[in-house]
């Protein structure tokens, strides 16, 4: 992945709401970092937006949210 495809992954990231359940409609950034722990021990779907939840998962548990916030403020 270059730069380009990293960029644009964290710009749709930033952008990108749960579609569904207990969270439907909220920005991935806004949920529980136990939330996606869960999705850990559970498993994450398939596709794009289990990517998008590992990746949340990541940035959340290193504490990296506010660079995610600071993309949804720019773009």
């Amino acid at each position: 992945m270059n730069l380009e495809d990293n960029k644009q992954f964290l710009v749709e990231l930033a952008k990108a709401k749960m579609p569904f359940g207990k969270y439907k409609d909220r920005y991935l950034v806004d949920i529980p970092e136990a939330y996606y722990t869960w999705f850990k021990q559970k498993g994450f779907p398939k596709g794009k937006l289990g990517n998008q939840l590992q990746a949340m998962y990541e940035i959340k548990i290193n504490g990296l949210e506010s660079l995610i916030r600071e993309i949804q403020q720019k773009f």
